[in-house]
């Protein structure tokens, strides 16, 4: 535990405050090898006696074992949460985790290992205790690899969520020189080379020690560990081969089953310090050791270690379907993938690991041959549906054409018309609107056949949402009264919710008083009928109709109350959408902070989600002077091109027309101006009015609708007024600042500034100044305003004490400053670097100018 002091007292001090009912999260990171198992291995140590702790990791499968970690925990853990693991039921194993945990004056440290390898429902489970851990004695304890989740990793939603609760983070550094020297004192080893061979890896430092000869041992772990391995005899390096196929902590029956003389012959790699023994269990002690041993069988004993892997679980039941699946394909027995591999899927799809679900699927329609067709068509529409959750739209799809394809040969109609309706809304989500028409109308005539009203009623209403959508409100009423029908008399409460919903959407769109009472009786249906899906779409359509008549304060509370039932109901795919609603709402309030931290929802969404985000994301940058928006608005305006609608199109047209009116470029307008022609002739100017505003700024002569028509009409404090009512300071100051009262313009100065907005207040302050006003506000410090990231002096300090790889009580102790204080401003710093963790804001930094690179 050299140097690791630090860490552990961290440990201890979150235990003590776990007995007390405050929960919270501690993150141990850094690289392969630095020692996060050697820490948390030693929690035990500072665990108050009123304490347990209870460990899971997560495996390097090829697909990772469904809740793999709270699998770990059967048989240290009550029935409850054993139970309701074997059930499959999602929500009991939410349940049961949680009471399971809530043991008041009893605290618990669980510790998940390697979460970055961990499967979807393991990061759902996290991310519902995360949300609770406040209340609970609880201190949940995650190690991951820092340098091996890229911007698109899953685990980055957990981060952020975690971000706001009670929270540490425990970055670990390589040991000092001085540390490998006191390890290397009374050895023949010299610490100067084995510093320079291993560059101060804890993991690597012991291997080269336990070797003996840093000049004989190159640094790579897999010679140091094979180095290592011939001091065993051959029965022992046979026996660890046969195990480093098994990516995970190994029961004692399977090594009986697999390793001729059992444990008997692993003593001599026990006592060498390769393996660690328990009373249940087997694992090699490092991660690192098992690659490096696997990574040493020729191909041939590979695969024979594989089934004898496979024959053993299979002999003893009750295995997880993922070790099976990921040991049939690594053994080549295409039977077995064949007969498993859709069952581990739908587990892992009805547990909510989706990425799982489809690798499963992706696996076994390798294989697609071996079923017929009506089974085929089955798997491929599964794995559509997989894809489409994950946000994949383009292999979603694909295999939806193909199952269509297989369907138009099979006598059931009804499947054919359901699968023609599902592939509709999957064009539509990956921004193709014409075929996603086409496959539509194609749904409704062949339902019209298939002599299933309920059917025919979602047919109808997939119909009706598209018309919705493209500004067609009175086919979207015409198509969706009918859905309404069917869906009454079939008794099908999630298509009536549904078509509620569309219908509502279009009456509101046509000013209808009725279309709220519809969209809110859509609510209500779902709702009574546990549609959770349908609720959080009626929450969402609300709010986006309340955000287009600038009533951001009613649409923010509505969108908490929606984001409150998805995290409740665990709907985490509207969950994000919501969030990214949020984001618009506190962005239009000038909430820039809380509208980035919402709108970076959308790394990993589907295309359609991903827009608004982008755009909230995007202008942030643009209206604080900041670097990076204009890219993100780009990748906004070509998404929005793609689909084709005002709803995506007219906010993706006015942040590109803003933009370029900030930096001075007219030219754009001609590029844009058409684009907004033909929506405001199909659509009117509902959802294109800020798009119009800003064409007009560059020079265009378009269309208004109000309120935007006001500024260009001379009715500027009109306009005004109407922003102060709706609470959009940026766009009241944006008014005020189109007259030539010096009264006004300095008022829109003082609101500029107090937003950050230094671009649009420099042109107004040359506005005052053209208008001979003697006395101009100076605006923020130079510090601030000159800072590529728009830090603060004193988030520069702490991103420089960052660099040096301080922790934020360490920063805080330097700085003399409260730890609660530290990480507001750690948080900002990342906010503010568009960062999701230390190591990226530093290199976003570096990148920036902001600190030197090495």
């Amino acid at each position: 535990m050299l140097e690791r002091e630090h860490e552990l007292a961290e440990l201890g001090a979150a235990a003590r405050q776990a007995l007390d009912g405050h929960g919270s999260v501690v993150f141990v990171t850094g690289e392969a090898g630095i020692g996060k198992s050697t820490v948390v291995g030693a929690v035990r140590s500072v665990l108050p006696a009123e304490g347990r702790l209870l460990v899971g990791y997560c495996d390097d499968l090829a697909t990772p074992r469904v809740l793999g970690p709270l699998r770990d925990l059967v048989g240290k853990v009550g029935t409850a949460l054993t139970d309701a693991l074997g059930s499959g039921d999602r929500s009991r194993v939410f349940e049961a985790f949680r009471s399971e945990l809530d043991w008041p004056g009893h605290p618990t440290v669980l510790v998940v290992e390697d979460l970055h390898w961990a499967d979807e429902a393991t990061l759902d489970v996290l991310r519902f205790l995360v949300r609770r851990i406040n209340g609970l004695p609880v201190v949940l304890v995650g190690t991951y690899r820092d340098d091996e989740i890229g911007a698109g990793h899953p685990l980055h939603g957990l981060l952020g969520l975690a971000a706001g609760a009670p929270m540490r983070r425990l970055p670990l550094a390589r040991l000092s020189p001085e540390a490998v020297f006191s390890l290397a004192r009374g050895t023949s080893v010299k610490a100067d080379r084995i510093f320079t061979v291993t560059n101060g890896n804890p993991f690597f430092v012991a291997e080269v020690l336990a070797a003996g000869d840093a000049d004989a041992v190159p640094a790579t772990v897999t010679e140091a560990v094979h180095a290592r391995l011939q001091s065993l005899d051959g029965r022992c390096r046979d026996a660890l081969g046969l195990l480093s196929v098994i990516p995970s902590t190994v029961d004692h029956w399977l090594v009986g089953a697999v390793v001729p003389g059992g444990l008997d012959v692993l003593a001599p790699a026990e006592q060498h310090g390769v393996l660690t023994v328990t009373p249940a269990r087997v694992a090699f002690r490092h991660e690192l050791m098992r690659l490096a041993v696997a990574a040493g069988l020729t191909a041939s004993r590979r695969i024979a270690a594989n089934r004898a892997v496979l024959a053993a679980l299979l002999r003893h039941g009750g295995a997880d379907l993922s070790r099976i699946v990921h040991h049939a394909a690594e053994a080549g027995d295409t039977d077995l993938l064949v007969r498993y591999a859709p069952a581990a899927a739908r587990e892992a799809a009805s547990a909510g690991s989706h990425r799982e679900a489809a690798a499963h699927y992706r696996l076994v329609l390798e294989h697609r041959a071996a079923f017929g067709p009506d089974e085929r068509a089955g798997l491929l529409e599964a794995y559509a549906e997989e894809c489409y959750t994950l946000g994949l739209d383009e292999p979603a799809v694909t295999a939806q054409e193909e199952a269509v394809l297989l369907r138009r040969a099979l006598p059931d109609t009804a499947a054919l018309g359901l699968a023609l309706r599902r592939l509709s809304r999957l064009y539509w989500y990956a921004g193709r609107r014409p075929p996603a028409e086409k496959a539509a109308v194609e749904a409704v005539a062949v339902l019209e056949q298939a002599g299933d009203p309920a059917a025919l009623a979602f047919g109808l209403s997939n119909q009706s949402q598209l018309h919705a959508l493209g500004g067609q409100p009175a086919d979207a009423i015409l198509t969706g009264e009918r859905a309404i029908g069917l869906a009454r008399a079939a008794g099908d409460a999630a298509v009536l919710a549904h078509a509620l919903n569309n219908v509502g959407y279009a009456y509101w769109d046509l000013d209808d008083s009725r279309g709220r009472g519809l969209l809110e009786e859509s609510l209500a249906v779902a709702l009574e009928a546990g549609e959770d899906d349908h609720a959080c779409r009626a929450y969402t359509n609300i709010a986006w109709h309340l955000i287009d008549q600038q009533r951001p304060r009613e649409a923010g509370a509505l969108l908490d109350a929606g984001m409150a039932f998805a995290e409740r109901t665990e709907v985490l795919g509207f969950l994000r959408y919501l969030h990214i609603t949020r984001s618009v709402v506190h962005f239009q309030l000038c909430e820039w902070d809380e509208a980035e931290e919402h709108a970076r929802w959308e790394e990993g969404a589907p295309s359609m989600m991903r827009t608004p985000a982008l755009v909230v994301r995007g202008l942030v940058r643009v209206r604080r002077g900041l670097p990076g928006g204009e890219k993100m608005i780009e990748e906004a305006w070509e998404i929005a091109r793609g689909i084709g609608e005002a709803q995506r199109i007219g906010p993706a047209g006015a942040a590109m027309a803003e933009a370029a009116w900030l930096r001075g470029d007219v030219r754009l307008a001609d590029r844009l101006t058409p684009v907004y022609l033909e929506r405001h002739a199909a659509e009117g100017g509902r959802r294109v009015g800020a798009f119009g505003f800003w064409l007009v700024q560059l020079g265009a002569s378009v269309p208004l609708p109000l309120p935007y028509a006001l500024m260009p009409a001379g009715r500027a404090k009109e306009a005004a007024q109407r922003w102060r009512t709706a609470g959009c300071v940026y766009d009241e100051a944006l008014a005020l600042s189109y007259g030539n009262d010096p009264a006004d313009l300095l008022t829109a100065v003082r609101l500029l500034d107090a937003a950050g907005a230094e671009p649009l207040a420099r042109r107004v302050r040359s506005r005052l100044r053209e208008l001979g006003v003697p006395r101009i506000p100076r605006g923020p410090s130079p510090s601030t305003r000159t800072n590529a990231a728009g830090l603060t002096g004193r988030q520069s300090e702490v991103l420089h004490l960052l660099a040096a790889g301080l922790s934020n009580p360490e920063i805080a102790a330097r700085l003399v400053l409260s730890t609660r204080t530290v990480d507001a401003h750690v948080a900002a710093v990342l906010t503010k670097l568009a960062a999701h963790n230390r190591h990226e804001a530093v290199r976003r930094a570096q990148s920036l100018g902001l600190l030197p690179t090495h």
